[in-house]
């Protein structure tokens, strides 16, 4: 095997927060390359080479501020389809920890935490990715930014994309996501990852094909539901090597923020569905199941054809930063549109609430989330903290160590709305959901009734496309938790931040109660006056993976 020198480096990342208060500093992050043992290449016999990798050494510090020296292996990107459309965004990274602190683990059978980088629905790629990280801001995302990739694609992709391009249109050329709780797509940074290398967890980061990308014949070849088939196909190319590749195949804990997100929780919520066999079959996937165990889920931008209703009932009065109020009209169609759909649910709150309904779920928001995330908040505090929070948010009532306010005051002290209306699917084809359900050379379609019959550029045709309906239950884990999909995760992990208007609230609640209804296990709070994006609990997400998994941690040898 031909051996290849690394230079040795230092690098300084910033990730996370301390759990229950909002990220202020960051964790610094020191990295350095060791020596080499190997390259890393695609196969189209899709086994893994377990002797390819780099020895790195990085020092991670903990949420408690605990500083780790973790040694670890890396493999550069594979290939995890036999036929790839473009192997820059389908293939992975591997990191798996062989030494923490001076004592040297074995990862073998430690959870496999398989983190994507996807936000906005846009590609992921780890090409270029040189250590962990790699999928998030550390190296792949890059600075949040606010702008999306545009141009060509990078150089690597499959000689059949090799003049492959992103979209530069208005609808694909910026990432609104993005913010400083992101990556520059608006998905999840290195956070996740680092915090999971150094509890001995092996790291798995997939890249993904996203709805921008067009090749030379500007046919787009990343919109739905590609990105979910690459994802299934990775988590089918780490299972059907299984005793090659480090880490429990049988405990794969997918993560995700934002559109990253939606693809954790619908991996999650479809695993080995047949709907995305075809798919599967067409890029050479390896023949295992795609099922993982289970799903951490970020702000999940989801349920797409539900998704304007839903927003227009949540922040429906809400002005937009403008100051201008959306149009009335179309938000009232849209909130009785949500009403039917929330009613057809027939889904139970948490605890012993009843059925939630358009009329009584901002009571249920209220009392099982916001008030109960603004308690942890606020005893969080220290009393003069505490009392001067109070003193500029008098809407809330302080009493016993618990804090209580109405739904309206709520939404007052969130303010301005994002979005306008319809948020998701966009009259004017303008809203990246559009792009995500272009076909062919068409960059963008509606995908709802209402969003058809209302189309304002021009479509001769007021009626949503014959091949919609499929792609919208390939692209949506409500689908399968309705229908009790027996290879579904049975353990949930999902987070939104109070002040999110990326969408609505009950997008993630909705999520979290059809999984609860299937006898699963499920973590679900938001986070106090944060925004999309926010993941202000890392340390409690990895321990959380050890219990659901019974991960005793990393054996010492």
């Amino acid at each position: 095997m031909k051996h290849r020198a690394v230079k040795r480096r230092s690098v300084v990342l910033g990730i996370g927060a301390t759990a229950g208060v909002a990220a202020i500093g960051g964790i610094a992050l020191n990295a350095q390359a060791e020596s080499t043992s190997g390259d890393s290449s695609s196969s189209d016999t899709l086994v893994f080479d377990k002797d390819a990798y780099t020895k790195l050494t990085k020092t991670i510090t903990d949420t408690e501020g605990t500083e780790h020296s973790v040694t670890y292996h890396f493999w550069k990107a594979i290939t995890y389809v036999a036929k790839p459309v473009d192997a820059t965004y389908q293939s992975l990274i591997v990191s798996a920890p062989v030494e923490i602190d001076g004592k040297t683990v074995d990862p073998t059978n430690a959870p496999i935490l398989l983190a994507n980088s996807v936000g906005g629905y846009m590609p992921a790629s780890v090409a270029d990715a040189t250590e962990v990280g790699g999928g998030g801001s550390a190296m792949g995302g890059g600075a949040p930014t606010g702008a999306a990739p545009t141009g060509e694609a990078p150089s690597g992709a499959a000689s059949a994309a090799s003049s492959s391009t992103a979209s530069s249109s208005a609808s694909s050329s910026a990432a609104p996501n993005a913010n400083a709780n992101t990556n520059a797509t608006g998905g999840a940074t290195s956070s996740n990852q680092l915090l999971a290398l150094a509890a001995g967890y092996v790291v798995i980061e997939p890249g993904a094909r996203g709805r921008t990308l067009k090749n030379s014949s500007g046919e787009y070849y990343g919109t739905a539901p590609a990105a979910i088939v690459d994802l299934k196909a990775a988590v089918r190319y780490i299972k059907s090597n299984k005793g090659r590749i480090p880490g429990n195949v049988d405990r794969i804990v997918s993560a995700g923020t934002s559109a990253g997100g939606a693809l954790s929780s619908l991996l999650g919520a479809s695993g080995d569905s047949k709907l995305y066999d075809k798919y599967l079959k067409e890029l050479g996937a390896a023949d295992a199941s795609d099922a993982i165990f289970a799903t951490g889920a970020w702000c999940p931008i989801t349920d797409l054809e539900h998704a304007d209703g839903a927003y227009e009932w949540n922040w429906g009065t809400n002005d937009l930063s403008t100051g201008k109020q959306v149009d009335q009209t179309v938000s009232k169609d849209l909130r009785s549109q949500f009403a039917e759909y929330q009613a057809s649910l027939k889904l139970k709150g948490l605890g012993r609430y009843g059925t939630l309904t358009a009329r009584n779920y901002d009571e249920y928001l209220l009392k099982q989330y916001m008030e109960p995330s603004a308690t942890t908040y606020l005893a969080a505090l220290s009393d003069s903290d505490r009392e001067t929070y109070l003193a500029k948010n008098t809407f809330i009532t302080w009493s016993g160590g618990k804090a209580t306010f109405t739904w309206a005051d709520f939404l007052t002290h969130v303010g301005a709305r994002k979005k306008d209306a319809p948020a998701f699917d966009a009259f004017d084809l303008s809203a990246g959901e559009n792009n995500l359900f272009g076909a062919g050379t068409t960059e963008s379609r509606h995908f709802t009734a209402y969003g058809a019959k209302n189309d304002s550029t021009g479509l001769s045709s007021k009626r949503v496309a014959s091949d919609i309906p499929e792609k919208l239950n390939l692209m949506n884990p409500m689908y399968h938790l309705e229908r009790k999909n027996p290879g579904r995760s049975k353990h949930w992990w999902i987070r939104l931040g109070t002040n999110d208007t990326d969408t609505s609230h009950v997008v993630s609640a909705n999520l979290a109660a059809a999984a609860n209804a299937l006898g699963d296990e499920v973590n679900h709070l938001y986070y106090w006056d944060q925004g999309h994006g926010a993941n202000t609990d890392p340390g409690d997400f990895i321990t959380w993976i050890a219990k659901v998994t019974g991960y005793k941690g990393p054996k010492k040898k």
